[in-house]
This record gives C-alpha cells, structure tokens and sequence, in this order.
C-alpha cells in the first residue's frame, strides 16, 4: 500500500487552500434584477396611488432594491404616499432637488428614463417577487459570508455562533428582518383597538386566557412576547399548575402548546395531563379500587381529547438555552406554537464562558434568553422557577408566605419576567395534624409582579389526588 501511494504526484492531493472558496467566487457580482427594480418604479412613478399601496402591502423596502439610486427613489416615493402628497414627474424633480437627494437618485434625466420605463403595469406583480427573491438570495451569501469568517476565526463559543447562524437564516425564511417592525400608525391601531375591547368588557381579547378567572381579570390573559415566571418550593404542586395553564390552552382552546420538561419524562407528563383531565386518582388502583362504568367513560373522553391536542412535548434533561430556541423556533414555524412552557429554569444549562465561572450568571443569561425567544416568537412563555429556603425562615403568619426576593441564584428572573406569580400551600407548613387538616386543600398565587396590570392574591384550591389547581378556596363542609 505504501508504495502505491507514492505513485501519485503530491501536487494531486488536494491542497487546504483549494477548499476554500477562490478568489473569482468571491468578486462575483450578488444576485440582482436590475430590469424588474426599474420596472418597478416606473409603475409607481405612473400611478403611485395603485402601485406604492401594493408595494407597501406586499411589504417591499428599500433593501430589497441593489441599486442605492432605486433604493433612494423607492423611500422616497413612500415617504410622499404616506404624507397624502400627489406624485407627479415634474414636481417630483424639483422635491428631490429641495431635499437634495437627485444626484443620487442619478439626476433629472435618470427620473425621467424610469418614468418611460415600462409602458405597461401588468407584470409588476411579478417583478416585484424577482427583486424579492433576488434579496433573499443576496441575504443568504452574506450571512454565510459572515459565518465563514466567524468560524475561521474559531471562536470560543461554537454553540452560540451555531444558534446565530440558525436565527439568521430563519430570520430570511421569515422576512423577519424587514416585515416585522410595526409602524408607529399599526400600534396606534392594535392600542385602539385593546381600549375598545375593555371598553365592551370583552378582555379576553387582550391575551390566552389561563383557566383560572381572577389571574385572567388582574393579567388580561397571558399576552405575545410575555415572560411568566410560576415560581415556588419544592413539592408545591407549580408543574401541576402549568400543565393545567396547558391543559386549558392546549386542549379546551385548541391553540398548539409546546412543553418543555427537564425534570420529568414526556410519559409522565402525558399520564398526568390524562387522568387529570379524566377527574380519576391514579392512587385509588393501588388500594384495589375497580374503576366504574364512568370512570372509563371520563378516561376514554380524556383520551380522545389529549390524542387530538397538537401539544408537543421535549423531555431532554439539562437542555441548553440555545437548543431550547433553535427547537422552539422550528416548532413555530412548523406548527405555529401559540405557547411555550418550561419545567424549570434552573435545570437548564448555559454553555457561554461567562456561564461556566459563574452560576448567577448562567442563570441570567437563560432569562434573557427565554424572554428574548417570547419577543422573538410572538408568544407567551410560562416558566417554572425553584426559590430558596426563605419562605421557611419566617415565622408566624407569614411562615411559609413566598416573596420575590426568594428566587434563587439571580434577580435577573424578577428583572426579565413580565409577571411572577408565587405559588404556596398553606397546609404544607402546618404545624400539627389538626391544622393540616383545617387547611387542606387551601392555595395561594401572590402575583408579586404585573408589568401590564394589577397585583395581589389569587386563592386556589389543589386536588392532591388529581394534582389539580381550581379557582377559589375549598367549600367548607356544613357543621
């Protein structure tokens, strides 16, 4: 074998440098359409109140357009539709000159070659989808450009240039990078139109409802780009209490949910949700008890409706802040996700330098990150948070009463969240029997912080049996 190989030249053996991309690639002129830009204009130029309303509901921008003379033609012309002003060739000429902008636009000779341009309008439709299409190509070179250069440059945080990069190209598919900033007029609008529905006491509209009537009144329902923090001690019930949010979302209102679980296995959440829905004790089987004709009835209707919810659930242990978001990305776009929750924050894992030599620091970045993603998205986010011991360090009444400051390792939680609600039983830390028993079944959600409403105390009532949260305090029993 040795000896074979020798026969070959070494000049045939590829070279590192002929793996990279050659010179002549990278002088290539980027994809452009410089026959449809103009055609374009020259549709607008012709009849700007037909051609400019399509090309801003089609949600063209300048930088769509290669040329920076178009470009400039194109803003320009925007600008004056939306002022009400009239277009037309002559007066155009001399608004370019007063604003300075005809010699980059190519001069009065140039405004008037567009104008000649197309003599017909009918494929500006079509023209149009060419100079986006050639954006998008433009778009994708630049961003592998750019990642090319970052990965010769070996930087020290691989996963994090990896969800960039990912985020990059989801933000072409999407047209996030030009589509999604609203107008200043379009939120005037959205403002408007929120007023007239608490006006007609229809807040229902404002958010996705939760379930749970008085948390929905003080919230307005959990609205796009919001962070939840749901946090407690241990043994609380608090991913009970999500799945229920869940549960409701999910299913009663058929909105598509993603469950994000580090601590328990999808198996356990899905028999959970099962039998919760069902209203059946899964302990009542370990005490010989047969389940009746409508036990099976509830549990084969709870069937029914857990198969047909589009819930998705991820169940990998310790998961990164970076795969979390490249998962719930692609899940949004797949299947247009209205909600996402996490079992819990502190699980999750930050592989940044930063993070590595510092817990606190850790823990901030995956708050931000996940407050980012629920802005990025368009939709809640509630999240499961674990709080220290303070809430046994206290005594009398406020024994066992949570306050913010118990969230562990990082005030960054109380900083990113949009709301945090503190969940406590109040016969967990009973002190003998007899008030245990006064006290069962007896819960609380403080709502510590409201970014957007109210704050206060939300009575709740935990079925242990069921690992079920409902709205208000037990019925006491008569006598």
């Amino acid at each position: 074998m040795p000896a074979e190989i020798s026969k070959f030249p070494s000049s045939s053996a590829p070279s590192l440098q002929s793996a990279v991309v050659s010179a002549d690639d990278v002088m290539r002129t980027l994809p452009h359409a410089v026959g449809p830009e103009k055609s374009i204009l020259s549709s607008m130029l012709q009849d700007s109140q037909e051609y400019i309303g399509v090309a801003v509901e089609e949600k063209l921008t300048k930088d769509h357009f290669y040329l920076p003379a178009h470009a400039t033609l194109f803003a320009f012309l925007v600008e004056l539709y939306e002022a009400g002003q009239e277009i037309e060739l002559v007066s155009l000429v001399q608004k370019l000159l007063d604003r300075g902008l005809l010699d980059h636009v190519g001069g009065p000779s140039a405004v008037t070659d567009l104008y000649t341009y197309a003599p017909t309008a009918g494929h500006f439709r079509h023209h149009l989808q060419l100079v986006k299409d050639k954006h998008v190509l433009r778009s994708i070179i630049q961003t592998a450009n750019t990642a090319i250069a970052r990965a010769y440059d070996t930087p020290d945080e691989v996963n994090e240039l990896l969800d960039s990069v990912e985020a990059s190209v989801l933000g072409i598919r999407e047209g996030s990078e030009t589509n999604k900033a609203p107008t200043v007029k379009q939120s005037v609008i959205e403002v408007i139109e929120q007023f007239e529905a608490m006006l007609s006491g229809d807040r229902g509209q404002q958010g996705i409802t939760t379930g749970y009537e008085m948390l929905d009144k003080m919230c307005s329902g959990l609205k796009p780009g919001e962070m939840f923090v749901v946090a407690a001690r241990p043994s609380m019930g608090k991913t009970s209490f999500m799945m229920n949010i869940v549960e409701h979302i999910c299913i009663d209102q058929g909105k598509p949910s993603m469950v994000f679980s580090c601590e328990m296995s999808s198996f356990q959440i899905v028999q959970r949700l099962l039998f919760s829905r069902a209203r059946f004790a899964m302990s009542q089987l370990n005490r010989g008890y047969t389940p009746s004709k409508g036990d099976l009835q509830r549990i084969q209707r709870a069937v029914t409706e857990v198969s047909a919810a589009k819930l998705f659930i991820d169940d990998t242990p310790g998961i990164t802040i970076n795969e979390l978001r490249a998962k719930a990305r692609r899940k949004k776009r797949d299947e247009d996700i209205q909600l996402i929750a996490i079992d819990y924050l502190q699980l999750m894992k930050s592989r940044t330098k930063q993070a590595e030599n510092s817990r606190e620091r850790e823990i901030a970045e995956i708050s931000a990150g996940i407050k980012g993603l629920a802005k990025e998205l368009g939709i809640p986010i509630v999240i499961l948070a674990q709080l220290n011991r303070g809430p046994e360090s206290r005594t009398g009444k406020s024994l066992g009463v949570p306050r913010m400051s118990d969230l562990r390792e990082s005030g960054s939680i109380e900083q990113d969240a949009d709301m945090v609600g503190l969940l406590y039983r109040t016969a967990y830390y009973a002190e003998d029997a007899e008030a245990k028993a006064a006290e069962e079944g007896r819960a609380e959600l403080v709502l510590a912080k409201n970014r957007n409403g109210e704050t206060g105390h939300i009575p709740l009532t935990f079925i242990a049996d069921l690992m079920r949260f409902e709205s208000g305090q037990p019925a006491e029993e008569p006598g």
